[in-house]
């Protein structure tokens, strides 16, 4: 429940637009420093073990922000936020899809994968609409303690994963982590085409970053607070559609994208609440896309050291996280959300562009 106005928390504790963005960027940055090497780790031990440790770190961040609310407690609390994140990344989507590959069902990936985001993003929708009055009841530590709780139930459901037994004496030759790195980097040296999806994926993944400036692009559109949990669910249940919908009709990601970039930028520019309808439309293909182009990275590389190479699509998603993260930043000086989101909508059109052209 703190999520859809856990950006108004800091903006209500004093704390500037452009010093929420450095919040952010520090949350990329630990996530950055940290996604190789947890990967390296998937590799290595059970990654059941690792996607029941992850949802306790972001607790216990959501924890210390409610508690002291001050820009120290925000920053330590995005640090556990951004760990836990590093350790979930690439070790999900690794035990998912080798667990498909066993069942002789890896064909099955983006349906699965998709509609599992979807279920997750519809308890998010659930979840979206209690804030408005838990917040008024109980305000800002009532949702606190309502996100600890969720966090906790996200690690027991992290532990109850079945995991496909691991091929040990083929992740185990002597190496350790360097030699899982060291195959990890050769594997995509050696496929240039597996270097482009992953800078696919890296692009579109800046959807993400936009995410958290959602509640600021709903309350810049005249509203009041109350209202802005409701606008948010709204692109949550776009960004749900969307995933729900993987796997399908991906030959035209093209201008799907395009028009996704149009609608984002046109829709958050207007200022108008009407507008998060156009602004959902374009999530929801944003994030219907990024399923599609995530299989063809599963596809792509072998089981030693997938854990390692989805990370490093990680490392991608950081690194134009944190690009988009400092558009906004110094943006936010001269122009509001809303043009700021038409500014960044931009690289969505390009890679929709980029994608229409003939194979």
């Amino acid at each position: 429940m703190l999520y859809p106005v856990y950006a108004l928390l800091f903006a209500d504790s004093g704390l500037s637009e452009a010093q929420i963005s450095s919040l952010f960027a520090l949350w990329s940055v630990t996530s950055f420093t940290l996604e190789v090497p947890s990967g390296v780790l998937a590799d290595r031990v059970s990654r059941r073990l690792l996607l029941a440790a992850a949802p306790l770190l972001a607790g216990a961040g959501f924890a210390l922000w409610v508690l002291l609310p001050s820009y120290p407690a925000f920053a330590v609390g995005f640090v556990l936020w951004g760990a836990g994140g590093a350790l979930g990344s690439g070790a999900l989507e690794a035990l998912v899809y080798e667990g498909l590959a066993a069942a002789g069902a890896a064909h099955r990936y983006p349906r699965l994968i998709g509609r599992s985001r979807a279920v997750a993003t519809a308890a998010v929708v659930v979840a979206t609409p209690l804030a408005s009055p838990v917040l008024a009841a109980g305000g800002y530590a009532a949702l606190g303690a309502a996100s600890v709780a969720a966090c906790v139930c996200a690690a027991a459901a992290g532990w109850a994963l079945p995991e496909a037994p691991r091929d040990r004496a083929a992740s185990d030759d002597g190496d350790g982590e360097a030699g899982v790195l060291r195959d990890a980097l050769a594997e995509v040296r050696r496929a240039p085409a597996l270097l482009g999806v992953l800078a696919l994926l890296s692009v579109l993944s800046g959807a993400e970053a936009l995410e958290e400036y959602l509640p600021l692009l709903a309350r810049s559109t005249g509203v009041s607070d109350t209202a802005v949990p409701p606008l948010v669910l709204l692109v949550t249940a776009g960004t749900a559609v969307g995933q729900w919908c993987a796997g399908h009709a991906t030959r035209w990601a093209g201008p799907a994208l395009c028009a996704a970039a149009l609608l984002l930028a046109v829709g958050a520019f207007s200022g108008h609440p009407a507008g998060m309808l156009g602004v959902a439309a374009a999530f929801g293909v944003l994030a219907w896309a990024g399923v599609a182009v995530e299989t063809r990275l599963q596809e792509r590389i072998s089981d030693r050291s997938r854990a390692t190479v989805t990370s490093l699509a990680g490392i991608g998603t950081e690194t134009v996280g944190l690009l988009f993260f400092a558009v906004y930043g110094l943006g936010s000086v001269w122009a509001g959300p809303g043009a700021l989101f038409a500014v960044l909508a931009v690289p969505f059109l390009v890679v929709g562009l980029l994608l229409w052209r003939p194979r």
